[in-house]
């Protein structure tokens, strides 16, 4: 008699540790299933906004130049930076950011060869006006009105060329900046100075706001409105 009630306490014992097992090997399932949806659910806008947010909070990186896209939480970061540390410190502030899978890094490390080709040039209409200016008067005037022209030109251009990079980013910060907008939802992406906004919005409100924001920033040429309202 206490040999079998010795063999059903632990057949008991048996089943109880094997059904706490199973309870707990699936609580452990639902607790990853529920952390990869948590993951999947993160936007590509709201990838975008923190890494771009990341970047221009950090003294290290010119976070103004540099351009942020993400397609399926894969970032690409494109746009100059000065240096090679610099260039890493950005990828790693990409990296680090939740939601990313993977970074695809376009960043282009500036030279100074650009600013010395430029001084020569400086420096040859220099001595061309004044090799002019010792043979007529007339001749110092047009070579005068030539740089002056050039001068304009440049700065027209160099207006015109407000970098895609920089528009994204200033249009970005002040859509987190402003607080009737849901910065974070909402993706920037500029081409040619023309500025796509992409996203949900809770209202028509905030959707106006959002357009409004994107098209008083310096640079912008038009704005193309894909929001959507919740």
């Amino acid at each position: 008699m206490s040999k079998r009630m010795s063999v059903v306490i632990c057949g008991l014992a048996v089943t109880m540790m094997t059904a706490g097992y199973a309870s707990a090997q699936t609580a452990t399932e639902k607790t990853k299933q529920a952390a990869k949806d948590t993951g999947e659910a993160i936007t590509d806008a709201s990838i975008t906004a923190a890494v771009k947010t990341k970047l221009l909070g950090d003294t290290k990186v010119g976070g103004l130049k540099i351009d942020v896209d993400t397609n399926n939480h894969v970032v690409t970061l494109t746009g100059p930076v000065h240096s090679a540390a610099e260039r890493a410190e950005a990828i790693r502030l990409a990296k680090t950011t939740t939601g990313v899978k993977n970074v695809v890094s376009k960043l282009v490390i500036e030279t100074t060869a650009g600013t010395t080709g430029k001084t020569d040039k400086d420096d040859k209409l220099k001595v061309d006006i004044k090799d002019d200016t010792k043979k007529t008067t007339d001749k110092a005037k047009e070579k005068a009105g030539q740089a002056k022209d050039a001068t304009k030109d440049a700065a027209g251009k160099t207006a015109d060329v407000t970098t895609d990079a920089a528009i994204t980013s200033a249009v970005k910060t002040k859509l987190l900046a402003d607080t009737t907008v849901g910065g974070l939802k909402i993706d920037v992406d500029t081409k040619d100075n023309v500025v796509t906004l992409t996203g949900a919005v809770k209202s028509a409100a905030e959707k106006a706001e959002a357009i409004r924001l994107a098209k008083t920033t310096t640079g912008v040429k038009r704005v193309v409105d894909k929001l959507t309202i919740q």
